[in-house]
C-alpha cells in the first residue's frame, strides 16, 4: 500500500517537474517567434519610404553647361551604382562591412563579438554595424548609443535587405554617407577633394574617401593630413587583406601623397542677382518652392549670358558711375533679348549679395520713361493722332492738374514727336486727359503693368507704387517687336532629378500696338537718343530709348530717381539709379544723364565682344516716319528789284537758307491791316515777287513753316523793298 502510494507520488512529481521545464521552453520559443516577427515586419515602421529619398543639389546653369549656382539642404549629387568604380565600392566594403554580400543585413559574428565586449565593459561601445545598419541609422535614426536604437537598426536592416537588392543598398549608402565640409555622398566628396567625378577617382583617392567615413572631422585631409594619410593606408591594407588588391598595388598606393585638388565653392557675386530672379520665377511660374529646390535635385537651364552679366557687374563696381550725395546710392540693370523675352543679364544692386533686396523687381516711380507706354503709344493707336499731331504747350494748358515743363520753356504748340524728344510734361498730361485714363490703363494691363492710380499724374510716371525695371523692359519690348509685349523670363528648361523635362519655357506675349505705331515709336525714341533728352553718352549703333527723372521731394534741384529705358535691334534694357530710402541726406546729384551714359557704356563694351546689330530694320508694310524739322530763325533777309519777263519789274527777297531742305519759307508783306500772304517756296533761299511798285516802298518778312506739323516758326525781321 505504502509502496503504491510512493510510486504515485513519484509519478506526480515527475509530471510537475516536466511541466515547469516545458512551459519556460515553450515561452522562450514563443517570445523568440514574436521577436522574429517584430524584426521581420517591424522594419517598415522604422524605415519609411520617404526616408529613402535623398536630398540632392539643384543646379542653375547656362545653356553651355556652366553651373552658376547651387541650391541645397545637403550638398549631394546622387550617382548610379553603375557609375561608381569597383575599386571605390570595394574600398568601402573592405573597411566597413567585409561580409556585406554574405549576410542578410546583420552580421551575426560581429554582433556576438560586440555584445561580449559591451557586457564586459558594462557599456554600449562596440558598433558591429553592417553597411545596411549604417544606412538605416543615417536615414532614419539618431546617433545615440542605446539598445533601443540598436534594435531598431536591426529591424530596419532586415527590412531593407528584403526590400532592396545589395547594389541598391550600397548605392543608397554611398550617396548618403557624410564626408565632412558639408559634403554628402561620394560624388560631392570626389568633386570637392579631387575636383573630379567619382567615376574617375584613383585607388588611393577611393581609399581616402572610405577612410573618412569613420570620422569625417577627425580624419579631415585638410585639417589633419597626417591622420588622414594614416587612415587611408589602413584602408589600403584592409583591401589587401580582403584580397581585392594585391600587395604591390597596396604598396604603390601607400607611397602616394593625399593628392588633394580642392574645388572652390565660393559664391560668384556677379551672378547672385540673376540667381535670385531664377528662384523667384521657379516659385511663381513653375510652383517650385525654395524647400523643393533645396531637396529636389533639379537642373535649371537659364538664359543668362555670362559675358553680358559680367560686363554689367563690373560697371556697377565703379563708384564714379553713381552720382549721389553719399556712397549709399543704388542702381539696378536688366537686359532682355527682345526676340524671345529671355533675360540675359540682371544686376539687383551695387555689392548685391544673396538674400539682399533685388532692385530689378522693386517698383519705383518711372517718371518720364512712362510717357511712351501710358500716353503716346495709346494715343497713336487712337486713330485721331499721328506723330506730327500738334498738342498745346502752355503753362495754363491743364487747369485741373497744373504741372510745369522740366526746363521751364513752353513752345505754345508742339508735335507728339517733339514732345517725346524734349520730354515735355504739359503736352503729355493734356494727351492723357484727351484719350482717357481708363484707355491708358487698358494698354498698361496688356503690358503686365496694372496700376491702381487714377489721376493725370500717370502721364508723368507719378505712380503711388510704381513699376519695376523688369516690368519696363517687358513693356518697351512692344515697341521693339512690332507691338507685342512679353513677360521677361530667366528659365529656359527645368529637368528633374532623373533628367526628365519638368517644365519648359513657353513664350507669353500679347499684341498691344500695331506694327506702324511700334515702328513710329521706335523712330521717335531713336531720335530722342540722338538729339533729345537721351543724347548724353556715346553708342555708335542704333539705340532707341527714353529717360526719366523724379525730383527729390525735399532737396531743391536734386533728384530721387533717374532712369533710362531703351532698346537696340536685339536687346531691351532698363537702368535705374536712386536710393532705397528717401530723405534729406540721400539724393542724386545728376538726373537721367547718369543711367543713360551708363547704358551706352555697357552696350559699347558688349558690342566690342559680340558685334551688335547696327540699325533697326523697318518691318514690311509700314510707312517710314520722317524725322522732325527744326525750323530755326531766318536771318540775313534782303530785298531788291529785278528786271525782265512779262512784269518787267519784280521784287526779289533773299535770305540765308536753313539746314533742312524740307522747310517751306512763307513770304508776307506788311500792310496797314497787318500782313498779307505773298507766297512760299520749299527748300530755297529766295522768292521772286511779281507786280511790285517801283515807286511805293513796301516791307516784307519771311516765316519758316514746318509742313509736317503745319506750324510756323518765328518771323524774320522785315526788310524794305524800295528804289
Amino acid at each position: 500500500m505504502i509502496k503504491r502510494w510512493m510510486e504515485q507520488l513519484i509519478n506526480r512529481l515527475k509530471k510537475i517537474h516536466y511541466k515547469w521545464v516545458i512551459i519556460p521552453i515553450i515561452g522562450l520559443i514563443f517570445l523568440a517567434f514574436v521577436g522574429y516577427m517584430v524584426i521581420l515586419f517591424g522594419g517598415k515602421y522604422v524605415v519609411k519610404d520617404e526616408d529613402l529619398l535623398l536630398d540632392a543639389v539643384t543646379t542653375i546653369e547656362t545653356k553651355d553647361g556652366t553651373v552658376i549656382s547651387e541650391i541645397f539642404n545637403e550638398r549631394r549629387y546622387p550617382v548610379d551604382i553603375k557609375n561608381i568604380p569597383t575599386h571605390v565600392q570595394e574600398a568601402f566594403i573592405s573597411v566597413e562591412d567585409q561580409r556585406f554580400y554574405e549576410h542578410g543585413g546583420i552580421d551575426h559574428r560581429s554582433v556576438v563579438r560586440a555584445i561580449i565586449k559591451d557586457v564586459l565593459s558594462f557599456s554600449k561601445k562596440e558598433g558591429a554595424s553592417t553597411i545596411t545598419q549604417q544606412l538605416v541609422k543615417n536615414v532614419s535614426l539618431t546617433n545615440d548609443k542605446s539598445w533601443t536604437r540598436k534594435f531598431k537598426e536591426i529591424m530596419g536592416a532586415v527590412y531593407l535587405e528584403r526590400k532592396m537588392t545589395k547594389d541598391e543598398i550600397l548605392e543608397l549608402y554611398l550617396n548618403k554617407v557624410y564626408f565632412g565640409r558639408g559634403l554628402y555622398g561620394v560624388e560631392a566628396a570626389a568633386q570637392y577633394y579631387f575636383s573630379t567625378s567619382i567615376k574617375d577617382v584613383s585607388l588611393t583617392e577611393a581609399a581616402l574617401l572610405a577612410g573618412l567615413v569613420k570620422g569625417p572631422n577627425g580624419y579631415s585631409p585638410i585639417d589633419y593630413p597626417e591622420k588622414a594619410l594614416e587612415r587611408r593606408n589602413v584602408v589600403l591594407q584592409t583591401m589587401q587583406n580582403h584580397e581585392v588588391i594585391t600587395a604591390e598595388e597596396r604598396i604603390q598606393a601607400q607611397e602616394k601623397s593625399l593628392g588633394l585638388d580642392l574645388q572652390k565653392q565660393e559664391l560668384d557675386p556677379s551672378v547672385q542677382s540673376y540667381v535670385d530672379l531664377v528662384v523667384k520665377e521657379a516659385s511663381n511660374t513653375y510652383d517650385l518652392s525654395m524647400n523643393e529646390l533645396k531637396r529636389g535635385g533639379y537642373r535649371i537651364v537659364v538664359h543668362m549670358d555670362s559675358e553680358i552679366q559680367q560686363t554689367a557687374y563690373e560697371y556697377f563696381e565703379g563708384d564714379e558711375h553713381f552720382p549721389g550725395s553719399n556712397n549709399d546710392v543704388q542702381g539696378a540693370f536688366v537686359m532682355m533679348d527682345q526676340e524671345h523675352g529671355n533675360v540675359v543679364a540682371a544686376i539687383g544692386g551695387r555689392d548685391y549679395e544673396q538674400g539682399n533686396l533685388n532692385r530689378v523687381t522693386v517698383k519705383k516711380q518711372p517718371a518720364s520713361a512712362f510717357k511712351p507706354l501710358a500716353v503716346y503709344g495709346p494715343a497713336l493707336m487712337d486713330g485721331n493722332f499721328t506723330a506730327y499731331s500738334v498738342l498745346p504747350d502752355k503753362e495754363d494748358t491743364n487747369p485741373t492738374y497744373e504741372v510745369p515743363n522740366a526746363d521751364g520753356e513752353y513752345a505754345g504748340e508742339v508735335s507728339i514727336y517733339d514732345a517725346i524728344v524734349q520730354s515735355k510734361n504739359v503736352p503729355a498730361v493734356w494727351m492723357l486727359d484727351k484719350i482717357g485714363i481708363e484707355t491708358s490703363k487698358t494698354y498698361l494691363d496688356k503690358m503686365n503693368m496694372s496700376i491702381e492710380d487714377d489721376g493725370l499724374a500717370i502721364a508723368l510716371g507719378g505712380l503711388h507704387e510704381g513699376v519695376s525695371p523688369l516690368e519696363l523692359v517687358g513693356g518697351y519690348r512692344s515697341f521693339a517687336h512690332g507691338g507685342s509685349s512679353i513677360e521677361p523670363m530667366t528659365i529656359s528648361i527645368i529637368f528633374d532629378a532623373d533628367e526628365n523635362v519638368y517644365e519648359e519655357q513657353s513664350i507669353s506675349e500679347e499684341k498691344v500696338f500695331n506694327t506702324q505705331v511700334a515702328w513710329d515709336m521706335t523712330e521717335m525714341l531713336r531720335y530722342t537718343v540722338e538729339h533729345g533728352t537721351a543724347s548724353a553718352g556715346t553708342y555708335a549703333k542704333d539705340l532707341a530709348g527714353k529717360t526719366g527723372t523724379t525730383p527729390h521731394p525735399s532737396v531743391t534741384g536734386m533728384n530721387k530717381d533717374a532712369w533710362f529705358v531703351g532698346y537696340t535691334p536685339e536687346y531691351v534694357t532698363a537702368f535705374w539709379m536712386g536710393y532705397d530710402e528717401t530723405n534729406e541726406e540721400n539724393y542724386l546729384t545728376e538726373g537721367s544723364r547718369a543711367p543713360t551714359v551708363a547704358t551706352k557704356d555697357i552696350l559699347t563694351e558688349i558690342d566690342q565682344k559680340k558685334q551688335l546689330a547696327s540699325t533697326f530694320t523697318k518691318p514690311e508694310g509700314v510707312e517710314e516716319l520722317e524725322p522732325p524739322i527744326k525750323l530755326g530763325n531766318v536771318s540775313n533777309v534782303q530785298a531788291s528789284f529785278t528786271f525782265g519777263g512779262f512784269s518787267i519789274i519784280k521784287g526779289k527777297i533773299k535770305w540765308e537758307k536753313l539746314e533742312d531742305d524740307r522747310i517751306v519759307y512763307r513770304v508776307y508783306e506788311v500792310t496797314e491791316d497787318g500782313q498779307e500772304y505773298v507766297g512760299e517756296v520749299e527748300g530755297e533761299g529766295s522768292y521772286t515777287i511779281d507786280h511790285v511798285s517801283f515807286w511805293d516802298p513796301s516791307f516784307y518778312y519771311v516765316v519758316p513753316f514746318d509742313p509736317l506739323t503745319n506750324i510756323e516758326g518765328t518771323p524774320s525781321e522785315a526788310v524794305q523793298l524800295s528804289f
